[in-house]
């Protein structure tokens, strides 16, 4: 393990495993890992792992990374039948099952067994919430960066500077929650006043702006545009300052993206402008 002596981290294989898609268990597996500092995780998705032979050739396939790696590999398995799970384990890594802990409470609650169903969780299951999804989706996209400028069937706003970290959100609001996201950068010519800009006015509890820590959005831009005046900077502290002036003239619910992940983002969005939306 990694300790104030320097040692190097330890490396641990680490495989989602699952009869779907591989994501509910990747991220659990995910959110455990970030847990333990000191080591460094090699992972690996097997997604649609649903019969005996694909069980066995993922068992083996775990095996023999243990093998590799002179170390026993850690499964986080989201598979729904029992045997399946039997067949994994015969890899010898150490099994972690994301629904085990619940499983046997819910029964007991509900007074009903569990159904072993596949796919559940991110499959096509309702095409009136799919299409939520996709409409949403185009809706980011159309709507990205100030490309189209009607917000009347907008749920949120973002508005931002340039690479604040608009885009990515509007996505993820937009696929995991069927939310209508538009962004809004701030350009020069707005960021002259400390008021908002005209367009935006009409839709002032929709808006909810983003702001970042100026030296990590000169990083941000040298990687975009290297060397270049909109990557300065002095630039990019002139533009945040701007921005949170009239975040605060306007009373503007604000968020810093610096050190937030996408996900953290989102909830705070959500949570703010009291949108109540079932993740898919």
């Amino acid at each position: 393990m990694n300790d104030e002596r320097g040692a190097v981290p330890v490396l641990r294989p680490v495989f989602y495993v699952s009869d779907g898609t591989g994501i509910t268990a990747e991220t659990i597996g995910h959110s455990l890992l970030t847990q333990f500092s000191g080591f460094t995780f090699q992972t690996d998705r097997l997604s649609f792992v649903d019969d005996a032979d694909k069980a066995r050739e993922a068992a083996a396939r775990i095996r023999a990374a243990g093998e590799r790696l002179g170390c026993r590999p850690i499964v986080i398995n989201s598979c729904v039948d029992p045997q399946l799970t039997a067949r994994l384990a015969e890899s010898g890594a150490l099994m972690l099952d994301v629904f085990e802990p619940f499983i046997e409470p819910l029964e007991r609650e509900l007074g009903m067994p569990r159904q072993n169903r596949v796919g559940h969780a991110h499959g096509l299951v309702d095409f009136e919430t799919y299409h939520r999804r996709i409409n949403a989706m185009n809706f980011a996209l159309t709507h990205d960066d100030g490309i189209a400028i009607n917000y009347d069937e907008a749920d949120v706003i973002l508005v931002a500077v340039s690479r604040a970290g608009k885009t990515p959100t509007c996505v993820y609001l937009a696929l995991h929650y069927g939310i209508r996201a538009a962004n809004y950068p701030l350009t020069d010519q707005d960021l002259e006043t400390d008021r908002l800009p005209v367009r935006l006015r009409p839709y002032r509890r929709k808006l909810f702006g983003l702001t970042i820590d100026p030296e990590r959005l000169h990083q941000i831009r040298q990687e975009r545009r290297p060397n270049s005046g909109y990557a300065k900077l002095e630039t990019c502290r002139r533009e945040v300052a701007a921005a949170e002036v009239m975040f605060q003239m306007e009373r503007i619910p604000t968020l810093s993206t610096t050190n937030k992940s996408i996900e953290e983002i989102s909830s705070k969005v959500l949570t703010t402008l009291g949108l109540q939306r079932e993740m898919f």
